[in-house]
């Protein structure tokens, strides 16, 4: 298996799940994840948001805000007969994940909550769809504002374990309080359901990067990834904060902070801009984990290779 600092788009299209996340582990932390609004108009004319963060540096591409019964890419003009999952592998070159949402109807609230549509919710329907509309990876987590709770977030585990098969690549986790009022700050995550997410199937767990919620620490992230890795699976420490719109120094600090807590995979979130980070802190993001080799490769490997 190659590590994926070495992998071309003809790799990619080779791999099942698991053959990513063992590509990952190789990597040795130097993997980098960018996040874009499907729904979100692209930043640019004439190219998607996908392709503008894979053009910078991703190696991993999440579509956030992407209903999976409606599927569609702002920007992605698709025929009738093509798939748009597949048309965005194609052009970018790129393993393409999606997120789904484990809301939890009961869950306490900190703030008004948003209604998000059935598309983009957890549930059993949603990720068989998932898997037939053939995304790489499935991330189980919460925007703001949604009402996801940790406790649902296993429930859903369970449920895309079971669809996706062993083959199948899980990562799920919280990058913030997603509007849960016990579920916030140094509260938004435990050992005790770093263990559950894991036992219930999980690959790669994810969570706040030191210095993107009050209260996360480098000391604190640093522990739970220890935790997280003795058990057997991957860690991404993620910018859901709104912070990937944020100036270089910042994200020059948040990157080493989460290299030196043992992050596998570095995610950078879509609000820098509405819908992509700003561009240019993915490739600083990308240049300070892995220097500017790795970083310029991967910005010019053809599609083809």
């Amino acid at each position: 298996m190659k590590r994926l600092l070495d992998c071309t788009a003809s790799d990619f299209q080779k791999m099942n799940g698991q053959d990513l996340k063992q590509s990952i582990r190789a990597s040795e932390g130097r993997v980098m994840l960018s996040e874009t609004m499907a729904s979100a108009a692209p930043l640019y004319p004439g190219v998607t948001n996908a392709e503008l963060a894979a053009a910078f540096g991703a190696d991993l591409l999440l579509l956030n805000l992407f209903d999976v019964f409606q599927p569609s890419v702002t920007g992605c003009a698709c025929e009738a007969h093509e798939s748009v999952v597949q048309k965005m592998k194609e052009l970018t070159g790129r393993p393409v994940g999606l997120n789904l949402e484990p809301v939890d109807l009961h869950a306490e609230q900190i703030e008004q909550l948003d209604e998000i549509s059935r598309g983009r919710l957890a549930t059993e329907e949603s990720l068989k769809e998932a898997k037939n509309l053939g995304f790489d990876f499935v991330c189980l987590t919460g925007n703001p504002k949604t009402g996801v709770t940790n406790d649902e977030t296993i429930v859903a585990i369970r449920k895309a374990r079971e669809i996706f098969g062993e083959e199948g690549l899980i990562i799920a986790g919280k990058m913030h309080g997603a509007g849960v009022a016990n579920e916030t700050g140094s509260g938004i995550i435990s050992e005790a359901d770093l263990a559950s997410f894991i036992e219930a199937g999980a690959d790669i767990i994810l969570m706040p990067a030191p210095g993107t919620v009050p209260g996360i620490t480098l000391d604190t992230v640093e522990k739970y990834v220890r935790f997280v890795h003795a058990k057997g699976a991957l860690v991404m420490l993620t910018i859901g904060t709104s912070q990937e719109g944020a100036d270089e120094a910042t994200i020059r600090q948040i990157a080493l902070n989460s290299k030196m807590a043992g992050a596998d995979i570095f995610h950078t979130g879509d609000t820098g801009f509405y819908g992509i980070a700003v561009p240019e802190n993915i490739m600083t993001y990308s240049i300070a984990i892995r220097g500017r080799r790795h970083t310029y490769v991967r910005m010019a490997a053809s599609v083809k290779r």
